[in-house]
């Protein structure tokens, strides 16, 4: 069994998922099956504007190609970018260039770009923070005929317009950027018009993956609620993880975020041997868990109570991760904040480590496994947590990959190929070896955690939904192995084909009881599948 199949159902073999997720429903947006399973502007704004901004954002894309960057070194640059950015609610009327005109007052815009949520909205970046305290100077509380408005100053601001009637009904010249997926029949036929199942896979990436807007917007949110935590405990951070920085997200998919206090100076000082010294005075609690619940509960009441935008808040302190659940209307994002969630960090830098290494993700093999990359990790990558061994390299330049030119149409036939057959019943998946283990609990489908070894990361998975998995896969694998005798010909009206045909509604109906089942003849197409994956090989093989 190569690595390619292993390196786990939630994430590895994310964009495999991701077709499973819209053939499973044949419509709306890309899902997560398993959820438990992330321009330069001067200050004299004028007909340059536009061409300046996409030189900057071509100048940024150039330089982010030149290395491939650790995901801490990533994270600095974002959240160095969002301290520096206002989010700006506007009329439906604005201006593009007078808006950039009035804004270039306080200080050079380095990024800017429209999108529609609840209105519409602008994310402006300033060249430094300075910009954003000139801008707080000029910005006014609004007036209210009573005195029930929370004085709070946040980094959300609203454009005003105070010219004549007339210029409101002036057309916007302005261009949202999306951060919603295309709808599903137009996918289906722009798929139907490529040439390969590799260009299908390849144009399905690109239509759903995180753009360069969303990721900055999801960087911005949380700035902003750090400015509430800051209140409490300062030199704290709120960080994304998951699937909005990992490299496997999608338009749309929720925002995932750590408040760390970690990064907190006077946890590591070293005590001086002799002569006098100071600490703080701390309250202490019972448990790291009661610490979590409180600090949780106290920035979660903040966030209702003063952070505008944030809307439909619960604290669901009793969970075993606690968190912070609610929405944020001015980006769209369904937010979830937790504070003692550091093995979830970890497993976020893993991922994007994989999918930073190879594109595919997978091979034979494609990446190395958990355990070799903690062979090749130094003194700095040493990471502990809780009692679970985190430890991995992060250095790019020490991973040798083994030689792959597999295309993305066979790799993907074979995950289909393999989870249709898969011996889910008596076998775990395990990636810090890259092999299938013996099953150590009763559950329908398990998934070691690579870093806490003693969960089952897919624990929440029921039988019925792994047989509709399973079937899924198996109805799948016999669609794409069709692809050949269906591509289209020259001058022919594009209709769906290979991959563009697991994005139609599903023959699969629905998974009933294992009773009833036995009783009903298969359906003659995946009868046919299962006489053609008999001579598939599933042979133990440890990815390197």
């Amino acid at each position: 069994m190569s690595m390619r199949n292993l390196v786990s159902f939630q994430r590895a073999m994310a964009l495999s998922f991701a077709v499973y997720g819209l053939h499973a429903r044949g419509r709306g947006i890309l899902v997560n099956c398993f959820q438990n399973i992330d321009t330069f502007l001067c200050r004299c704004i004028g007909t340059n504007a536009v061409v300046a901004r996409n030189e900057a954002t071509r100048k940024d894309e150039t330089d982010e190609k030149d290395e491939r960057k650790p995901l801490h070194a990533v994270r600095v640059e974002r959240q160095e970018q969002a301290e520096r950015s206002v989010l700006i609610s506007c009329h439906s009327g604005t201006n593009e260039k007078k808006f950039l005109k009035y804004l270039s007052r306080h200080g050079v815009i380095k990024k800017y770009f429209f999108y529609e949520s609840y209105g519409v909205y602008a994310v402006v970046e300033f060249a430094n923070r300075e910009s954003v305290a000139s801008l707080f100077e000029e910005a006014t509380i609004p007036s209210v005929s009573n005195d029930s408005i929370v004085p709070f100053k946040s980094r959300l601001l609203s454009l005003r317009n105070l010219s004549s009637v007339d210029s409101l009904n002036k057309q916007s010249d302005y261009q949202c950027q999306p951060q919603t997926t295309i709808p599903i029949n137009e996918l289906i036929q722009k798929l139907s018009r490529e040439e390969s199942i590799d260009h299908q896979m390849t144009s399905l990436t690109e239509a759903y993956q995180l753009t360069e807007e969303n990721s900055r917007l999801r960087f911005l949110v949380c700035s902003l609620l750090k400015d509430i935590a800051v209140a409490y405990f300062p030199e704290c951070t709120i960080k994304p993880f998951g699937s909005s920085v990992n490299g496997f997200g999608k338009l749309g998919c929720d925002l995932d975020m750590f408040l760390d206090l970690d990064g907190i100076h006077g946890w590591n000082v070293k005590m001086p041997k002799s002569g006098l010294s100071l600490e703080f005075q701390m309250k202490r609690a019972n448990s790291e868990r009661g610490v979590t619940q409180s600090i949780l509960s106290v920035v979660g009441e903040c966030v209702d109570q003063f952070e505008p935008g944030c809307v439909g808040v619960q604290k669901i302190l009793n969970a075993r991760c606690p968190l912070v659940r609610f929405s944020h209307q001015p980006s769209g994002f369904q937010c979830d904040l937790t504070a003692n969630n550091r093995v979830a960090m970890k497993s976020t830098e893993l991922l994007y480590l994989y999918g930073e290494l190879d594109p595919r993700t997978r091979r034979p093999p494609i990446i190395p496994t958990l355990d070799h990359l903690r062979e090749l990790a130094g003194p700095a990558d040493k990471s502990v947590i809780e009692g679970n061994d985190c430890t991995f390299v992060s250095d790019f330049s020490k991973i040798q990959l083994q030689t792959n030119t597999e295309t993305l149409e066979r790799l993907l036939c074979e995950f289909f190929d393999f989870y249709a057959t898969f011996a889910f019943s008596k076998m775990s998946i395990n990636i810090r070896k890259g092999k299938a283990q013996n099953k150590p609990e009763v559950a329908p489908l398990h998934i070691q955690n690579p870093f806490e070894t003693s969960l089952n990361v897919s624990k929440n998975v029921n039988t019925t939904q792994l047989q509709r998995f399973v079937a899924l896969c198996q109805e799948s694998s016999w669609l794409l192995h069709q692809s050949e005798s269906n591509m289209p010909r020259d001058g022919e009206t594009a209709t769906p084909w290979g991959l563009a045909t697991l994005l139609l509604p599903s023959q699969v109906t629905g998974i009933k009881s294992c009773k009833k089942r036995r009783q009903e003849p298969a359906s003659e197409r995946i009868r046919s599948l299962l006489e053609s994956l008999k001579g598939v090989p599933v042979l133990p093989h440890q990815g390197g």
